[in-house]
């Protein structure tokens, strides 16, 4: 009986917090919001707590115990073994989310066609953007070490 409660509050606090890293530097934001208050500056390869999800947006602790908010897309979670996953820990992972690796999907809601057509544009904005570029070589062999192929995609008019 103690070895069952044991093991669910282990799955418990497993299915709380979800190991990842920071992939670029990123603020730690107070809210889950662009113009929140900024609590601190994340390097490139922080270890963080994944926690809570709102919107596209992940609350995080770091190691010395700051919690903020990161966006979600400059996270890179440790599903495998690679990252010196203990067999406890995958199978936590495949329990919780019935794989053995992570996987992301992103969309975009609430946009139609006339949204896109009259869309203006934000200068601002872009050049944040422009700040997540890689060199063109850089890519290029991204793509051929993934076996990835070009492919045409249309846009509404």
């Amino acid at each position: 009986m103690k070895a069952a409660a044991f093991f669910l509050a282990f799955v418990s606090l497993a299915a709380f917090a979800e190991p990842a890293a920071v992939v670029r530097p990123s603020p730690l934001m107070s809210e889950p919001a662009t113009d929140a208050t900024k609590v601190a500056d994340l390097p490139a390869n922080a270890a963080v707590d994944a926690r809570e999800r709102r919107g596209g947006w992940r609350q995080v602790r770091t190691a010395s115990g700051q919690e903020g908010w990161v966006k979600i897309l400059a996270l890179r979670y440790g599903g495998s073994a690679k990252g010196g996953d203990s067999g406890i820990t995958q199978a936590v992972n495949v329990a919780r989310t019935g794989s053995s690796g992570t996987q992301v999907t992103t969309g975009v809601r609430g946009l139609d066609d006339e949204k896109i057509v009259n869309a203006q544009p934000n200068p601002a904005e872009l050049k944040k953007m422009e700040g997540f570029a890689v060199p063109a070589p850089a890519s290029a062999e991204f793509a051929q070490r993934g076996k990835l192929q070009a492919q045409t995609v249309s846009y509404p008019k």
